[in-house]
């Protein structure tokens, strides 16, 4: 065993909870200890873009000058956002957006 193992201790939990925990594990053939750093993990991420989320609309709502600022520089050094929606090559052509709509008629 190396220098640095891996303490232990207990945490309580309600049976039904350690229930679905093990039933997991056993599904995946994992220990319930990973499955749980994983689901910690992913929840911890899930928090982060909750939070960096919530920043951004802080920003938009209470600084939109600086947020326009801060989109045109971005747009100046990495070029305009490409297109969000992505659609299947075949449908090309044969799917006008509302922005795209916005675009003809302005030409």
């Amino acid at each position: 065993m190396s220098m640095k193992s891996k303490a232990a201790t207990t945490i309580r939990v309600s049976v039904h909870t350690r229930d679905r925990l093990a039933r997991i594990a056993r599904q995946e053939s994992r220990t319930m200890t990973e499955v749980l750093n994983e689901a910690i993990g992913d929840y911890e991420q899930k928090l982060f873009w909750q939070t960096l989320n919530e920043q951004i609309e802080r920003t938009q709502r209470e600084d939109p000058e600086g947020w326009a600022e801060y989109i045109a520089e971005r747009e100046a050094f990495l070029g305009p956002r490409p297109r969000s929606r992505q659609i299947a090559p075949e449908w090309e052509g044969l799917i006008t957006f509302p922005e795209e709509k916005d675009e003809t008629n302005s030409r």
